[in-house]
């Protein structure tokens, strides 16, 4: 994402890892030493992790806290994706400026762009602290374990955090089994030196997501920055480049089938421990009802954002977001079912139960366990889905419900002095919340995602609003018409929309006043209603669900002990290890592991959204000005090429490293075919699609004219 750390597959009914699965925590790296030799790494284990000692771990960044990025110059250059950059360009460009669309490349230090927000972190180092845990926690369960957790964890970092030096988190692993430390540097002073065009940082756009063959040059490049300290600050003009302790040099020696392929980043999550009962909900469930909701949401956006530039630049990041995991839902369903991942995880859990038999008799209940969880659960996981994905959704109803502390505080009949400071609270975040904000946009998101919620939430659990406000007042036989006149109501006669208003309303003396505003009612009553009677039910299945996986993935632990098995991913850093390789994802198709520049010109349609190209970027193609960074052996410019590497949302951005330790590409996506890797590896399909890093060079240099950036980093050629 010490010592050796023990390994979990769970994958076609077996637990022994391939040396292509598993993401590998680079303090104990030294447990799969010897294959990762085998496969073609020169390096030496220290030269991978190390605390003493310069390491390649040093180059590696959390970005922005849900991305990868590494370091590749002594002037702390970050490479990471298009997309992890994505919010950031936006918030920095305009109609009149619009760095998304046109890319940009600073060509020197004072035109590089401060993005407020974005911060950083190098790993210092990782320690184990299961004693420590373990012993404060005792024999404790559901709640209280995360209670306890919370106390010991905070009393470990604070120790590690030498009065503010580093910033330091407790990570679980295994459900419990395993704890480790992991101490930060983190720095704020983070500036945007170059990106590409949009049709090229996002070439292809929702039509070629998670999917191979690929075009995309996903990258962007940022910088950090220090005070003259070498240290951690906020802002200041007069602040430098950080000296990294570490970068990676960039090969332009191309990649070729069969080579060594290592991965290092920030992998979000995965569940490979997930039970059948787990597989079945996400796949007739939980999985369709978000995409069901997102298609809607989607379909909404963009419609808006087609009409006008200023909507589209303010909600393209949001967009992209929400695309992103619309299409890997499905994508996770479909591969679901099409690898038979729930035969799989009940022939495992057979297996299970006949070792328990033998060795253990208190867990041969344990499949029964989960069994029951997960039906008593089912009646209210549309209802939590909605919630979070529906309810949400709409600007005006995210401000709305902060309103729920006012709320509480009037039934508590507070002082005046007290309602001011909340009302104060919430004068501040009302700044941000309707920035970007188009009202027609929210309007029809807030309409036509509260007659989904409306439609499909079982009517037993629905909040009174809809039975007093909606149906009361405006109620028809046509339903839409019904949401349609509510909502403009609501929205036509909202204070929280109109700045001077609120302002002169959140106060104490005419709180009460405000409380009646619909966008206030109607929120308050969807949250409180859920908070009350179904919150409890989700939190009461998520504590059940920590002690049965904690007692499972425990007695896994013991089942396999003295082989390797790896931990779920949780935003830690880890190390994969693979190789270069082509596929065949079906009867008579076969993909290799590369593509061309000329793919680009074959996808290529003047002003489509997705797969247009600047007039620039169209001539190089077609003059196949590809300078030093094309392939002499192909003819030509490579754009991609895929890898048998393991990685999961969370290692975008994250560095493709040879055998000698040498960036070779930029990991940016995986493949469509096994979009049920989050749950269940596939050894088969599995790939890993990276933009090569010579196709990186050569939009930095030809297309953004940044050639200057060569200078300072270390090119193998």
């Amino acid at each position: 994402m010490k010592k050796l750390l023990l390994v979990l597959l769970i994958i076609s009914g077996q637990f022994f890892a391939k040396a292509d699965e598993g993401m590998w925590m680079p303090l104990l790296i030294s447990q799969n030493y010897a294959e990762m030799q085998r496969l073609g790494l020169k390096l030496t284990a220290e030269q991978i992790y190390s605390i003493n000692k310069s390491s390649m771990k040093d180059a590696i960044v959390h970005f922005g806290g849900g991305c990868t990025g590494e370091i590749i110059s002594d002037k702390a250059l970050i490479l990471t994706n298009h997309h992890c950059g994505y919010s950031y360009i936006a918030a920095l460009s305009s109609v009149s400026n619009n760095y998304l669309m046109n890319g940009f490349m600073a060509t020197s230090r004072e035109q590089e762009l401060p993005c407020p927000g974005l911060s950083v972190k190098f790993l210092s180092r990782i320690e184990d602290v299961t004693a420590k845990v373990n012993s404060y926690i005792g024999d404790a369960y559901g709640a209280d374990v995360e209670k306890k957790f919370a106390v010991i964890a905070k009393e470990i970092s604070e120790k590690a955090n030498e009065n503010g030096t580093y910033e330091s988190d407790v990570k679980s692993f295994y459900a419990g089994n395993k704890y480790y430390l992991f101490v930060y540097q983190k720095f704020t002073d983070i500036r945007l030196v170059g990106t590409p065009p949009e049709n090229l940082g996002k070439f292809g756009g929702d039509t070629d997501n998670w999917m191979w063959p690929r075009h995309t040059c996903d990258f962007s490049m940022f910088r950090v920055y220090s005070n003259n300290d070498n240290k951690p600050a906020p802002y200041s003009p007069n602040n430098r480049p950080y000296i990294p302790k570490h970068h990676l040099p960039v090969s332009l020696k191309g990649v070729k089938d069969n080579d060594y392929a290592m991965i290092m980043g920030y992998p979000g999550r995965t569940t490979r421990y997930m039970t059948s009962f787990g597989v079945d909900q996400a796949i007739n469930l939980s999985n369709p009802t978000v995409v069901k909701i997102r298609d809607k949401r989607l379909s909404i956006m963009r419609g808006e954002m087609e009409k006008d530039p200023a909507v589209d630049l303010a909600y393209a990041s949001s967009y992209a977001q929400i695309a992103n995991y619309w299409k890997y839902f499905i994508g996770q369903t479909e591969q679901l079912k099409n690898l038979n991942i729930l035969a799989q995880k009940e022939k495992e859990e057979k297996q299970f139960l006949n070792w328990a038999k033998e060795n253990d008799k208190s867990l041969t209940t344990l499949m029964n366990d989960y069994q029951k969880a997960y039906a008593a659960y089912q009646p209210y996981v549309k209802h939590a889905t909605f919630y979070r994905e529906a309810f949400m959704a709409p600007a005006i109803t995210k401000f709305a419900m902060s309103f729920d502390m006012i709320d509480k505080a009037l039934n508590a009949e507070v002082s005046k002095d007290s309602i001011n400071v909340l009302c104060k609270r919430i004068l501040k975040a009302r700044k941000g919340a309707f920035e970007g904000f188009n009202l027609e946009l929210d309007k029809k998101v807030f309409a036509a995602l509260n007659l989904m919620y409306y439609q499909d939430v079982p009517k037993a659990q629905l909040p009174a609003v809809y039975t007093n406000e909606v149906f009361g007042k405006y109620g028809s036989d046509d339903w839409q018409e019904t949401f349609d006149n509510y909502t403009e109501n609501v929205y036509a006669k909202s204070i929280l929309l109109d700045s001077a208003k609120f302002e002169y309303m959140c106060n104490a003396d005419n709180i009460e006043t405000l409380m009646q505003d619909g966008a206030i009612v109607h929120a308050l009553s969807v949250m409180q209603n859920y908070n009350t009677n179904y919150a409890p039910k989700v939190n009461e299945f998520n504590y059940e669900m920590f002690d049965l996986n904690r007692a499972y993935q425990g007695a896994l632990l013991e089942k396999n002990k003295g082989k390797t098995m790896y931990p779920d991913a949780n935003s830690t850093m880890r190390v994969s290890y693979g190789k270069v390789s082509s596929y065949a994802p079906k009867d008579a198709i076969f993909y290799n592991y590369y593509t061309m520049a000329d793919g680009l010109l074959e996808k290529y349609v003047p002003g489509d959204k997705e797969f247009d190209l600047q007039p620039k970027i169209v001539n190089l193609l077609k003059n196949k000005d590809f300078g030093p960074y094309a392939d002499k052996s192909l003819g030509g410019l490579v754009t991609c090429f895929i890898t048998t590497n393991d990685i999961t949302g969370g290692n975008s951005g994250s560095p493709v490293i040879n055998g000698n330790g040498e960036l070779i590409g930029c990991a940016f996506d995986g493949n469509w075919e096994a979009m049920s890797g989050d749950v269940a590896f596939d050894k088969r399909y599995k790939r890993t699609i990276c933009a090569d890093v010579r196709y990186i060079m050569w939009v930095v240099d030809k297309v953004l004219g940044g050639r200057m950036l060569m200078d300072e980093m270390s090119i193998r050629n």
